[in-house]
């Protein structure tokens, strides 16, 4: 029998402020497609990687400010969120949706030669969705997490959750479809 994710998770939480290597690696596990799909909706591919390692570096730091392990997963998403806003802030220059993508992930009036270029295709397009849209929609279509799972690990109410996906995926299809796909 599977123990509740808030106990296993509180579990957890305690041995890594215990210094429990394997502990932090399992909220790492854990977390790392959610803080990685948040990052990626708001900065793109070029940070992400370095933000990611860096969100992990302020979570681990920060383990004893959480006191409720049902607060970790909001707060651990709060913290990528912050890193993500904070090079934003640094970065005047870049525009919302990066400029950068266009050059990364070429033109859209080329064909789509392969699956990992369309994956990159419809990535773009999500970046031209509302921020509350993008979020959850980089998570499930990038990240390959479950509505649900989006849910857990962000600590949004699966509702949510699912009204952002769904209204998401009805913004971005118009833009597909202007792209030739149906």
């Amino acid at each position: 029998m599977n123990e509740p994710v808030d106990l296993a998770l509180a579990r957890h939480l305690e041995a890594a402020r215990q210094g429990d290597k394997e502990a932090f690696a399992h909220i790492y596990r854990e977390f790392a497609p959610a803080v990685h799909g948040i990052v990626l909706a708001r900065v793109g591919p070029h940070e992400v990687d370095d933000l990611v390692q860096e969100a992990f570096l302020k979570i681990y730091k920060g383990l004893a400010t959480v006191r409720d392990a049902r607060a970790m997963p909001g707060w651990i998403c709060t913290v990528a969120r912050n890193l993500a806003t904070d090079l934003q802030r640094k970065d005047i220059r870049r525009p919302r949706n990066s400029a950068d993508a266009t050059q990364i992930l070429g033109s859209l009036e080329e064909p789509v030669t392969s699956d990992g270029e369309l994956r990159q295709r419809v990535w773009q397009r999500i970046q031209e969705l509302p921020e509350s849209y993008r979020e959850p929609l980089t998570l499930r279509l990038v990240e390959g997490l479950s509505g649900p799972e989006i849910a857990a690990r962000t600590g949004l109410k699966a509702t949510s959750v699912r009204v952002n996906l769904c209204r998401g995926m009805a913004m971005l299809r118009p833009l597909l479809q202007k792209d030739g796909w149906s």
